[in-house]
């Protein structure tokens, strides 16, 4: 791996995964993953965060290139999920003189995991605002509960201004994959942190007082210039403010009959003037995708064949991943397809009914199996509907 530039204090210490098919057993990661650690080498020696078992050999490697013999003074804990804290008792273990930072929520939670020979008297407890000197360096810590674990905290090198920024920032990919940083950090940041949005807000705004110059996550790259524009997404993200004018046609079809009427109706939106429309298949394609579009976009329209009276299963999985992470502030158009007892409609307005701030298109559109002359007729209405400002 080509060598990661930070400061001439600060370095990266990290790991680039790029054998791993499944992040967190369910995200597609054609790119791999980084799982990012830094050292700062100042009075006292720093360690920001580990790495995932996966990474175990090679970042023990890093890290005791960049000491040359020399001991770390201590380990800064962000966050204890598996992929950043995994290797905490290894290094715990090989340098018993180290102190671990972390906040009360760290400590609380940390035995769950691990078992540390005299952890009481190694832990540094930090609150909101605390300061720790180690020479040049001053840290300083901000509580980030909930962004997405309650115990995550973010570190500000008031020095260099570097935030330690935890998951904020991150993406999937390695840290050198060559590609748009927005498109995988909003897959990233919709399916493992679009719950908390409100939390997040809360962290920007922390981060709105400091004078941050470089911000430093815990996957994927550093971020060293144009820091306005990714806060900028961060802040539309969490705020659940749609990113673009465009429209999601995602449907579920069983025998391809809902397909058709999806494409039928992604044809007529295009010629009514929508801006975008995007056609996604919840049975084939990557749903963390199609769940990245439906918060990008501010307009829905959802296709479903009716199944076990309710609704087929993939649109089922779609809407429930929605509500889960507090999917809102959208407009909303519903197709169903029924033979003989039409059900998916229904079923689709229970899990919408959850969501808040969702305007629902009052023309919803019953298809009898296939098709038909009316149908596409209604489909007219309901693209004039949806598109109507």
């Amino acid at each position: 791996m080509e060598k990661v530039e930070i400061t001439d204090t600060i370095k990266f210490i990290g790991v680039n995964d790029r054998d791993i098919r499944l992040f967190e057993s369910q995200y597609v990661v054609p790119n791999g993953m980084s799982y990012n650690s830094y050292i700062i080498n100042d009075e006292k020696i720093v360690i920001m965060d580990t790495v995932d078992k996966r990474a175990t050999d090679e970042w023990v490697k890093n890290l005791e290139r960049e000491l040359d013999g020399r001991k770390p003074d201590y380990l800064v804990i962000s966050h204890l999920e598996p992929d950043h804290a995994y290797n905490i008792k290894l290094v715990a273990d090989k340098y018993p003189n180290m102190k671990l930072i972390g906040n009360i929520t760290t400590f609380r939670m940390l035995p769950q995991f691990f078992s540390i020979e005299e952890l009481e008297g190694r832990q540094v407890i930090v609150k909101e605002g605390d300061e720790i000197n180690i020479g040049k360096y001053t840290l300083q810590f901000f509580m980030a509960p909930m962004v997405h674990w309650p115990e995550v905290m973010v570190t500000y090198d008031k020095l260099d201004k570097v935030l330690f920024a935890a998951d904020g920032f991150g993406k999937f990919g390695t840290i050198d994959t060559d590609e748009d940083w927005t498109c995988e950090a909003r897959r990233y940041y919709f399916n493992i942190v679009g719950k908390y949005g409100a939390q997040v807000q809360a962290l920007l705004k922390k981060a709105s007082t400091l004078d941050i110059q470089i911000i430093c996550p815990l996957h994927g790259p550093i971020l060293k210039e144009n820091l306005a524009y990714y806060i900028g997404k961060y802040d539309i993200w969490s705020s659940y403010t749609p990113e673009d004018d465009g429209v999601l046609v995602a449907y579920a079809s069983i025998h391809g009959n809902t397909e058709e009427a999806a494409k039928k109706m992604a044809e007529i939106l295009k010629e009514k003037g929508a801006k975008k429309v995007v056609l996604s298949n919840l049975v084939t394609d990557d749903m963390a995708e199609i769940i990245e579009d439906a918060f990008r976009y501010d307009k829905v329209i959802l296709a479903a064949s009716s199944y076990n009276a309710e609704v087929f299963p993939p649109m089922e999985q779609l809407l429930s991943h929605l509500r889960g992470k507090s999917y809102q502030n959208r407009k909303i158009g519903l197709i169903e397809n029924g033979s003989w007892a039409p059900s998916a409609a229904k079923t689709m307005k229970e899990f919408i009914a959850g969501m808040k701030n969702i305007t629902l298109c009052e023309k919803v559109i019953t298809i009898k199996s296939t098709m038909s002359k009316e149908n596409i007729e209604e489909m007219e209405e309901l693209a004039e509907e949806i598109l109507r400002k």
